[in-house]
């Protein structure tokens, strides 16, 4: 007896703690992965937590769907992300409940694709995909415990994080593949784990929801009054692994420039932190708002003349900000506060499309500012080549077609070993 079409469907369940239809950037760049592989043919399956990014107590229902996807949503404990201890009994009681929702849920055969966060859930899912015959794919977002050992926070003892990047090294080796999203971060894997496969696919920008706006279009500059002033914004997550520092020092030295204004939006502890700075000094060019909905997305990145991106020192090769994409997408210059000699800086210099300065130099951030606001004809210039660096090297279609072509090889090379 034939096979029937939907027997032959390639079946992937992608693994992460935000799913459809939260807003944070693994989720969403995840949900626009999902929808476009769906389309492709896939049977494609999210499993994730019940809350959101910004509200542990959301509640969403345990089943779901997203067009043609299909989403199953674990519980566990609510206590968000605001202290350590709560966050860790957040990520224990997902890894326990994700692990038997796996055993339930994987075929022999399928595709299992785990996300970073939690951080170290790929050590999870290679068990459940090694019991239930499934192929492991790490899709890499970020590096831990090395994160957690350069920031410092949790503090991790040092036999303790050589235990924790064993059994990370271990899941990386025993998957089909490993996709992170910068060559220095695949660099720095390849070398401890030779062994593994690893593959560089980027992130990429909403497309759709981000794109190419005059100043003069934008809802939000004329609703906060910003017409006539240079503004330089940070939108998205301000945490742990971004210098807001560098950004305060620039605002004091600026305080006097009645027409720079800088606009932070999202959220995080350092967006908390540096707000609470601006209001003990009453610091008033720096202004605050919350993360903006993504249909007004595109809106909110036009209102500014440049974007701020960071990423702190010891945390290059780790972390590639996702905000970057987003930057290229509104074709707005990007300032980047970091290594001058990382991944990202490079890329900036060479397609001149922006500005690089190092973390914690609050005096030559606010001097590369003066520099773009006394040239408008510039700042449009190195947007536009900002765009063309997207378009060509980070594009949403070129980044799915690799993630189509590499699933399809794994659930192909599956299918014929059975």
């Amino acid at each position: 007896m034939s096979e029937s079409p939907a027997a032959r469907l390639r079946r992937v369940v992608f693994v992460n703690r935000y799913v459809h239809p939260d807003h944070s950037a693994t989720s969403q760049i995840l949900s626009d992965l999902a929808s476009s592989l769906a389309a492709s043919g896939f049977d494609v399956l999210l499993l994730g937590s019940r809350q959101r990014y910004d509200d542990p107590s959301a509640g969403l229902p345990r089943d779901d769907r997203a067009g043609a996807i299909t989403i199953r949503r674990v519980g566990g404990t609510r206590f968000g992300r605001t202290h350590l201890l709560g966050r860790a009994l957040d990520y224990l009681s997902f890894y326990v409940a994700v692990g038997w929702a796996l055993l339930g849920l994987l075929r022999f055969g399928d595709v299992v694709v785990a996300k970073t966060d939690p951080p170290l859930l790929s050590v999870m899912v290679a068990a459940a995909a090694r019991w239930r015959g499934a192929r492991l794919v790490n899709w890499l977002q970020d590096v831990f415990p090395e994160v957690a050992v350069a920031l410092g926070e949790p503090r991790i003892p040092a036999p303790a994080a050589r235990m924790l990047a064993w059994l990370r090294d271990r899941s990386l080796q025993t998957a089909r593949v490993n996709v992170a999203i910068g060559e220095r971060m695949a660099e720095r894997l390849a070398a401890r784990v030779p062994t593994a496969r690893f593959v560089v696919v980027p992130n990429w920008a909403h497309e759709d929801a981000v794109r190419p706006l005059p100043l003069d279009e934008s809802e939000l500059r004329h609703r906060l009054g910003l017409v006539d002033r240079f503004v330089v914004a940070y939108s998205g997550n301000l945490g742990r692994a971004h210098d807001h520092a560098t950004i305060f020092d620039a605002a004091v030295a600026l305080r006097a420039h009645d027409d720079i204004v800088f606009l932070v939006i999202g959220d995080g502890s350092g967006h908390r932190a540096l707000k609470a700075r601006a209001e003990a000094t009453g610091l008033h060019n720096l202004r605050f708002l919350p993360y903006q909905p993504l249909d007004r997305l595109a809106d909110s990145m036009a209102a500014a003349n440049a974007h701020l991106v960071s990423l702190k020192l010891e945390l290059e090769g780790l972390i590639v900000p996702s905000k970057f994409f987003g930057v290229l997408a509104a074709a707005r210059p990007v300032v980047f506060i970091g290594d001058p000699d990382g991944e990202l800086a490079r890329g900036i210099r060479a397609a001149d499309c922006g500005r690089v300065v190092r973390e914690g130099d609050g005096a030559a951030l606010a001097s590369a500012l003066l520099e773009l606001a006394a040239d408008h004809h510039g700042c449009v210039a190195m947007g536009a080549r900002g765009r063309a660096l997207l378009d060509t090297r980070y594009a949403r279609a070129a980044a799915h077609a690799a993630w189509t072509r590499l699933l399809a090889e794994v659930a192909d090379d599956g299918a014929a070993a059975r």
